[in-house]
């Protein structure tokens, strides 16, 4: 335990430069005589570090000195090429740089943690588009992951699903977001902090100015927040309905148990469930055919038993 915690005492002064002593014992999680015990070990082992007294001091390396012990374990060599993604990469214009980044990395391993990384590349893939429809189509996202790097603003023309379909906004792109295959740009604008759909940019003009991003964003807590909010807008209302076992089964739900309901004695269970709209709800309780039966509301009923009217007169045989 004590030379993993070196290893990390070390490569933190190297990354990071003047450290103190109380820093480094946060970061470590130990206490501060733990870390004055620790900085003479390493100096005793020949490591040049020094410390520097005063409100303006700490410890740090001497200058133009780095190690090439990695400090990795097997887990994290493994973790590290787990989690490169090379269709992610491509798709930001850094497929080439990653390889060689890959490359550089697993040079720098002690054999036995270049057979485990090999063993994760050989093992698992990640895809993370879904499965149905084909991937979007996204001509400008380098050219936004290049506004993100260097901070620059952009004027986005931009494909929404209400009207005005089609509007021009400048915007500070703040950080890019891959959702289930699907690129989203987290940007701020005349209206605040907002998500673009980056396959529905239909044309970007990079601006000189640069911009600051906002005290206290961060990323990936606005993400969280921003899912936090889809949700609770997406389900709105709700329905009473019926449904037959298979039904129950399709939809998700385990009478007695999600639903709290058991089932009647014909085997049917009834139940609320929540639905997104009434538009929505048409479609998708549509795919159950025969095995639900909505109650409520009425506006869904009626609409579900026209289309039914409907189908039963487009396929009434003949004879």
């Amino acid at each position: 335990m004590r030379a993993s915690r070196l290893v990390t005492l070390l490569l933190l002064l190297q990354n990071r430069g003047r450290m103190t002593a109380r820093q480094l014992a946060e970061e470590l999680e130990v206490s501060v005589r733990t870390v004055y015990r620790d900085v003479e070990a390493l100096a005793a082992a020949g490591i040049p570090l020094y410390g520097e007294a005063g409100h303006e001091g700490g410890y740090r390396l001497v200058d133009g000195y780095r190690t090439r012990l990695t400090g990795l374990t097997a887990e994290e060599a493994q973790a590290a090429f787990l989690a490169a993604l090379p269709g992610t990469a491509a798709d930001l214009g850094l497929g080439e740089a990653l390889a060689a980044a890959q490359l550089k990395l697993r040079a720098a391993l002690p054999a036995e943690l270049r057979a485990h990384a090999g063993r994760i590349q050989e093992r698992f893939l990640l895809d993370a588009p879904g499965w149905y429809g084909d991937p979007d189509e996204t001509p400008h996202l380098a050219a936004v992951a290049a506004a993100v790097w260097a901070r620059r603003a952009v004027v986005l023309r931009y494909r929404r699903w209400r009207a005005p379909e089609e509007i021009e906004r400048r915007v500070e792109p703040y950080g890019l977001v891959l959702k289930a295959g699907r690129w989203y740009l987290v940007a701020g604008g005349p209206s605040g902090t907002r998500t673009y759909r980056v396959d529905q940019v239909v044309e970007l003009t990079p601006q000189e100015e640069e911009f600051t991003v906002p005290d206290g964003f961060g990323l990936a807590a606005y993400w969280q927040a921003y899912l936090a909010d889809f949700r609770a807008r997406l389900h709105t209302g709700e329905a009473l309905v019926r449904l037959t076992p298979e039904g129950a089964r399709r939809l998700g739900v385990t009478p007695g148990v999600t639903l709290g309901v058991p089932p009647v004695e014909d085997g049917w269970t009834q139940a609320r469930v929540p639905i997104e709209s009434v538009d929505h709800a048409h479609g998708e309780f549509l795919r159950l055919g025969a095995e639900v039966e909505v109650l409520e509301p009425a506006e869904l009923r009626e609409r579900i038993a026209a289309t039914a009217r409907a189908l039963a007169v487009r396929y009434r045989s003949e004879n």
